[in-house]
This record gives structure tokens, sequence and C-alpha cells, in this order.
């Protein structure tokens, strides 16, 4: 019975290492792209943040399959799970796909933090300072000073221009007056 037991804790720890050397690995990987494409730490620790939540379920699901748990009996368990939460995401679709369009625009965004953008909505056309990228959403501050956070997932659908820095102040002299953020509603 010790024979056994000294050769489910190996497996447990070997499947522990190598899970960790993967982590190590991908974060590893992801600040190197951070770095080569001046990505802003706060959203690579976003992005690695995501990383260490696999791992992590990953470590779970081989100790509970090394430690002799049945594979029909985790196919029950984790079927009843993924239901329930995906009639909990099914409510809520809107945050499981704006985690990940931040993933995605990590990887693809052609701005970064600071850029002055312009988002092309016919109903809401936004332009402003990039503020801050968030797992959920995109700060942007408008030449008013107002705050807008803006959905990632919209981010991706919407056309957006960024005005480079040079041309920044030529482009807010010729629509200086103009806030297009703003709308004037009729009373009622």
């Amino acid at each position: 019975m010790s024979d056994y037991l000294l050769f489910q804790i190996v497996k447990s720890v070997s499947v522990i290492v190598v899970l960790l050397i993967l982590r190590y690995i991908l974060a590893r990987t992801v600040k190197q792209f951070s770095l080569k494409s001046e990505r802003v730490e706060h959203r690579t620790g976003l992005i690695i943040k995501h990383i260490d939540f696999g791992v992590i379920f990953l470590i779970i699901l081989g100790l509970i399959l090394i430690w002799g748990v049945e594979i029909k009996d985790l196919g029950v368990v984790l079927s009843s799970v993924f239901a329930v939460i995906g009639v909990g995401f099914f409510a809520q679709w809107s945050i499981l796909s704006n985690i990940t369009s931040g993933i995605i625009m990590f990887f693809t965004f052609p701005y970064k933090i600071g850029d002055y953008i312009k988002i092309h909505d016919k109903e809401y056309p936004y332009e402003g300072i990039i503020e801050d990228i968030k797992a959920f959403q995109i700060i942007i501050r408008t030449t008013a000073g107002e705050i807008i956070t803006y959905p990632n997932s919209m981010m991706l659908q919407k056309g957006v221009t960024v005005v480079k820095p040079e041309e920044l102040d030529l482009y807010l002299e010729q629509h200086e007056g103009e806030d297009k953020n703003v709308k004037e509603h009729p009373e009622d």
C-alpha cells in the first residue's frame, strides 16, 4: 500500500512541477512580448492572471484524476458545474466576451494607453485619450475631461482611428468647440 501512495505522490508532484514550468514559460513569453510591443506592465499582469487561473485549473484537474476519481464521475460533476456556469454566462455573456476581447486586444491592439482615439459609432462617436485598459473595458478621457468606460468587445466591433501625437494638436484645433460625446436631448 505504501508503494501505491508513494507512486501517487510522485505523479502529483510531477504534474505540479510540469504545470508550474509551463506557467513560467508562458508568463515569460507574455512579458517578452509586452516589452517588444511596448505594452503596459499592468496589462501584462492581467494576462498573467488569466494564465495562472488556467494553470491552477489544470493542476486541480490533474490531482483529481491522479488520486482516483473515475473519469465518468468527474464527467458528471464537470457537466453539472458547466451547466450551471453556462446558464449564468448565458445571462451575462458579455462578461466572457469582454474578458476574451481583453486578451485578444493585448496581443493585437494597434493602440496603447496614452493614444488619442476616435471610436466610429453612429449613436455614440466617442473620442479621447486612453487612460487605462482593463479586463472588461477601456477607460477614455475626453477633451472635456469626462471619463468614459467603453466595453472591450465593442472596441473590437467598431472602427477606431488613432490620431498620431504629431497630428493631435492640429486635429484638436480643427475640432475645437465640438464635443461629439455630449448629445443635446430635447426636454419632455
